[in-house]
């Protein structure tokens, strides 16, 4: 009989854990984690996820691969949300009337849009849009990108148009990068002393007599640090140009900000099963709680494979072949070992064995140390990658069983040591 361990791990869960929970109507669900733990593949499912809890789903992607696009079996991903069709849905086993849109940020497109909206003269309009301060600004400075996805995600969320929003952060922004960039865009336009300065009239020899005090000079140095030396003209001239709208513009960043930090939106952080990945994740955990943001949940994605996923979920033999590997490993050492075992194969699977082990020991450890009321759900590593949008489905359903799984897996795993004392 397969002994039942660890159980305070679903003390701290709360009923309902299932990432499911975490997917209703006017929810905005925003994806944070490293580079390279398959962040976008996890916003994916979750907004697939979404649309099969009947919400009118939609996802916003950073990423400009193709990849996504082609998964979803989409011709084209661009900066408006396109939406499955129906003979995409059913192709991948999916009902056809699920409603999940897609959309790619198009930065330079978000940033003039607002220009657009906030800025009404047409004269000022391409002065701004010209102005290589803000075309510097728009494309270049750190955050940029951050504050697109923003905006559009505001945008869409004001608009009513979907009842859930998922949202894939840039690969480069573990967190707060991304959630932090409407204040330092506010910093920047609502920066003291700025308005003041470069006002449209202000000649240019006049510019000049107000740098000869410190506090001009503060002013331009913070200035070009966004924009680069000897730039001066240009910054004046961009905000000569929008002075009229930086109060709306600012106004517009304070209540971004205010979304972020609202009960809509739900935080879920993606990781892998690696000592360092899930070190990161810890200090991003208690980071969040020192600036009271509220993480919802983490998805530890590609942890074991699939065949250990369905032979658990079956109830039969999950990691009975680790205890095989160390039968095979105790009958190549001893002197009667057969011809045809191979010792570097021998090794070779005794080392696997013992990081499939090692990865159950370290989730198992971190579950424990969560602090409660975080959900937690698991998606393995797919055999074949996540090409198309029934693999999609798939990973969606691996992360709707939740914490569940974790604790069959550590079953599992005490009952292959088991095993290996048996067999030594």
């Amino acid at each position: 009989m397969r002994p039942q361990v660890r159980p305070a791990i679903f003390q701290k869960i709360p009923p309902g854990c299932a990432m499911k929970d975490l997917l209703r109507k006017g929810s905005i669900v925003i994806m944070l984690g490293t580079g390279g733990v398959g962040k976008t593949t996890v916003a994916a499912a979750l907004g697939i996820a979404g649309a099969q809890a009947y919400l009118e789903t939609a996802l916003i992607t950073v990423d400009p691969a193709p990849r996504l696009r082609d998964a979803l079996g989409l011709e084209r991903l661009g900066g408006k949300p396109a939406r499955l069709t129906q003979r995409h849905l059913r192709s991948a086993g999916l009902r056809a009337d699920l409603k999940l849109s897609a959309l790619m940020l198009d930065v330079k497109g978000v940033w003039d849009a607002m220009v657009e909206r906030f800025v009404s003269d047409p004269q000022a309009r391409k002065r701004i849009l010209q102005n290589p301060f803000y075309r510097n600004l728009s494309a270049e400075f750190a955050g940029s990108e951050s504050f697109a996805a923003l905006q559009e995600l505001y945008e869409l969320h004001q608009a009513g148009r979907f009842d859930l929003e998922v949202v894939d952060t840039p690969p480069a922004a573990y967190a707060f990068d991304f959630l932090e960039a409407p204040a330092r865009f506010v910093r920047l336009f609502d920066l003291p002393g700025a308005r003041w300065l470069f006002t449209p009239s202000l000649s240019a020899s006049r510019i000049a007599m107000r740098i000869a005090s410190n506090a001009a000079r503060f002013v331009v140095r913070e200035l070009e640090r966004f924009a680069g030396r000897g730039v001066l003209s240009t910054i004046a001239d961009f905000f000569a140009a929008a002075a009229e709208s930086l109060d709306a513009v600012v106004d517009r960043l304070h209540k971004t900000q205010a979304l972020m930090r609202s009960p809509a939106v739900r935080f879920v952080m993606v990781t892998t099963a690696e000592e360092d990945r899930l070190r990161q994740a810890s200090d991003l955990i208690a980071e969040m709680k020192k600036r009271e943001l509220n993480l919802s949940a983490i998805v530890i994605n590609r942890f074991l494979d699939e065949r250990t996923w369905r032979e658990t979920a079956e109830g039969t033999s999950a990691l009975d072949y680790l205890g095989e590997i160390a039968r095979l490993q105790s009958n190549s050492s001893s002197d009667a070992a057969p011809a045809h075992v191979s010792t570097p194969l021998v090794d070779y699977l005794a080392c696997y064995r013992e990081r499939t082990l090692g990865a159950i020991d370290r989730i198992g450890a971190f579950a424990r140390d969560l602090p409660a009321g975080i959900r937690l759900a698991f998606a393995p590593e797919m055999g074949d990658g996540v090409p198309d949008l029934r693999a999609l489905a798939q990973v969606a359903e691996y992360i709707g069983r939740g914490a569940e799984f974790l604790h069959l897996i550590e079953n599992a795993a005490d009952y292959a040591r088991r095993a290996e004392t048996v067999a030594n």
